[in-house]
């Protein structure tokens, strides 16, 4: 069987199209955006809680470089909380989730549940365990 050989330099078909792809993406004159390291320092843990007292899930991630601050927002039970309008819960400057009072009877426990943390910078996003 002949084979071409490609000679030193010679931009393979699969090599151009990633090429392509890359300028269409990235126009010239703008730079790619570098990698930052990116992790959190704590994350939330099991935690007991009392009914009417304060409940504090700790959080908060480290990012390296000149990265901007990620952004922090939490799941519970796997979907994402909307805590604009929630009056109990917020989010701490370091991305903790502070339940102001916690909330638990035989028919209600809308604070039982699953919490995540979900930490977003530019280029993606990380979640606790």
């Amino acid at each position: 069987m002949l084979e071409k050989r490609r000679s030193r330099g010679e931009i393979q078909p699969f090599h151009a199209l990633l090429l392509l792809l890359l300028l269409s993406v990235f126009p010239s004159g703008t730079t790619v955006p570098s990698f930052s390291p990116f992790w959190f320092i704590s994350e939330p843990q099991d935690t007991l809680a009392v009914r009417g007292a304060p409940a504090l899930l700790n959080c908060s991630a480290h990012i390296g470089g000149d990265a901007a601050a990620a952004r922090v927002e939490w799941k519970k039970d796997g979907t994402f909380m909307t805590l604009a309008s929630d009056e109990r819960r917020k989010v701490l400057p370091d991305g903790s989730l502070l339940i102001g009072q916690v909330v638990h009877s035989k028919h209600n426990k809308p604070d039982e549940g699953t919490y995540q943390c979900v930490a977003t910078i530019d280029l993606g996003s990380i979640s606790s365990r």
